[in-house]
């Protein structure tokens, strides 16, 4: 699976191992968070063909018990991107391999309930992002209708209005259109906490992570496309409707894959996986981008695909998949500079790590999806500093391939909605 199949539209001490999963046991009545994960059976040879598994985080320790029925039917194949919405009612899933998003129920347990399956105008959804008040679901398509790996062409984005029950109604009309174009190769979405501008990384170059392309060799740039990365960013409008920022595109470095923004909609963050580099921006005025004083930023390792900032904005991580390691970046509050903390870099100790998400209810736990490592990676975060520290008996067994991490938080610790960015 490409790159941006993985999605981009946001959790570790135990004294024993759990059966089968591997992670200690906790008492659900500490439960912080839930952390639900999409795997798919490609790599693993899991049976697995898409499925979301739903766990416990335990407040003290951060360590995972799997939900009673878990995993759950993705109700399609090769899950690659979710999001939870902001009351923490309902989670979508993009089924890349079958073109859907799958709208599911969280109960008060975790467990999941599969509710409607929408198709998309286009082929291969690989990015979801929602807006703070709920109402909103972007979805980017890898292609447009018409386009496919062995025809490759621009992709598109698409904006579901969320209904009082969490369904999604009809995709905004643009003029005569479902959809609004992007240029090729999507990768990730990210729309600013105050939900007036919304962002997607157009990679612009086929780029292979998670599975090989249907075709024998990667598709080629079309000829539409231009050579090098970008950034399309849009004005939200009242109902969903978009209105592309001035100057967008903007340039992003050779190829843009993961977005993230702070909670403060002041920054936006980028990851260009081929240069091995961070790019950050400032959000002007009307949403228009402008690259950072000595940008773009170098990561610890290779190949970054993932990114989040916690949910005060004062760090960054990157997930870096050819490193099997993770990028920590302290933030500038007055200039949204990034800069490698004290520690700079965390092994995740299995291998090509993807999304990565902080625990939403209060900040403490780190956790990535392992593709090929088939695994979980956890860490505790340390507020004071940003440094991660492994959780006991990290990383732990996952079913099938993960692709791809968010969390909600729990009861009375719902205290902030954090979801990820991926990536894409």
């Amino acid at each position: 699976m490409k790159l941006t199949r993985i999605g981009q539209g946001l959790l570790a001490t135990a004294a024993s191992l759990a059966v089968g999963l591997g992670i200690a046991s906790c008492n659900p009545g500490s439960t912080i968070d839930y952390l639900f994960v999409t795997s798919s059976s490609t790599g693993s040879g899991s049976s697995c063909t898409g499925c979301v598994s739903a766990y416990h985080v335990n407040s003290f320790t951060g360590t995972l018990t799997e939900v009673a029925g878990s995993p759950f039917s993705s109700q399609g194949t090769d899950p690659v991107a979710e999001v939870a919405s902001p009351n923490q009612q309902n989670l979508y899933v993009a089924n890349n391999g079958t073109n859907t998003i799958v709208e599911f129920t969280i109960g008060t347990n975790g467990q999941l309930s599969a509710g409607q399956s929408y198709t998309t105008p286009g082929a291969q959804p690989v990015a979801l992002a929602i807006n703070q008040t709920g109402t909103l679901l972007f979805v980017v398509d890898f292609y447009q209708a018409g386009f496919t790996d062995t025809n490759p062409g621009p992709g598109e984005l698409i904006v579901y209005p969320i209904n009082s029950d969490g369904t999604l109604g009809s995709p905004v009309a643009n003029g005569g259109a479902s959809y609004t174009p992007l240029q090729c190769f999507p990768t990730g979405v990210a729309i600013t906490p105050s939900g007036t501008n919304l962002y997607v990384s157009n990679t612009n170059s086929f780029i292979v992570t998670t599975a090989a392309p249907s075709t024998s060799t990667p598709p080629p740039t079309p000829s539409v496309c231009p050579s090098q990365g970008t950034i399309s960013g849009f004005t939200v409008g009242s109902g969903g409707t978009l209105t592309a920022v001035s100057g967008s595109p903007f340039q992003a470095g050779s190829t843009p894959t993961a977005l993230a923004i702070d909670p403060t909609s002041r920054f936006l963050y980028a990851t260009d996986s081929v240069q091995n580099q961070l790019i950050a921006y400032q959000i002007q005025t009307a949403g228009v981008l402008y690259p950072l004083t000595n940008g773009p930023f170098a990561t610890g390792g290779t190949f970054p695909v993932g990114i989040t900032v916690d949910p005060r904005g004062l760090y960054l991580y990157v997930t870096d998949y050819n490193s099997k390691q993770i990028s920590e970046y302290a933030i500038s509050q007055a200039t949204g500079a990034p800069s490698a903390s004290a520690s700079a870099s965390f092994s995740t100790r299995a291998a090509s790590p993807t999304c990565v998400v902080v625990d939403p209810a209060l900040g403490r736990y780190l956790y990535t999806s392992d593709f090929t490592g088939g695994s979980l990676t956890g860490a505790s975060l340390n507020p004071s500093t940003g440094a991660l520290t492994a959780l006991q008996n990290m990383p732990y067994a996952a079913n099938g391939s993960p692709t791809c991490v968010t969390a909600i938080p729990h009861g009375n610790h719902s205290t902030q909605f954090v979801s990820p960015v991926s990536g894409n």
